[in-house]
């Protein structure tokens, strides 16, 4: 290869580099669809599996139907909007890995109780009773892969504590 092959390769590579970056976005980038987010309220719960909350022995202690959010949209929009749930109702949130994962309730209109659980399908982290609409970041503390969305007080109701676990099937 000469001299002005490499420097074509070089440049060629390094055209392309930016190209690509251009078109990348971050996620914070990532513009969502909010315009019609607002119906989300009226949206009819559409059951998609069931969680099953057991302790460490893995004895039942309460069953769920849920909506499953598995892609960066659905896992994004989350409960926003909703202004109510069923107790035996929720949402299941699949994420690619297990890594450190963290919510908050902006556009969220009633109270929840955000579980983590990490690949063990071990719950990691609760936290309870959360404050509508707050933009206050809360933490997984340990890597999770899912986390499950109830009404504020089911974990106390049920008595669901970091160390139990849960079990979940997809329809």
């Amino acid at each position: 290869m000469n001299n002005h092959s490499k420097i074509y390769a070089a440049l060629l590579i390094t055209v392309l580099a930016w190209l690509v970056s251009a078109c990348q976005k971050q996620p914070d980038e990532i513009k969502y669809d909010t315009s019609n987010n607002r119906d989300a309220s009226k949206t009819q719960f559409k059951k998609q599996g069931e969680v099953y909350f057991q302790d460490s022995l893995k004895n039942l202690r309460k069953k769920i139907d849920v909506e499953i959010a598995e892609n960066e949209e659905t896992r994004h929009l989350g409960l926003m909007f909703r202004e109510s749930m069923k107790e035996e109702e929720g949402m299941l949130f699949l994420f690619p890995a297990e890594e450190y994962q963290s919510f908050y309730m902006k556009n969220t209109i009633m109270p929840l109780d955000i579980i983590f659980v990490n690949a063990k399908k071990q719950i990691v982290k609760i936290h309870r009773n959360t404050t509508p609409y707050s933009e206050a970041s809360l933490p997984s503390m340990k890597p999770s892969i899912y986390v499950v969305e109830v009404i504020a007080g089911f974990t106390d109701k049920y008595k669901i504590q970091e160390g139990d676990v849960i079990d979940w099937r997809k329809f």
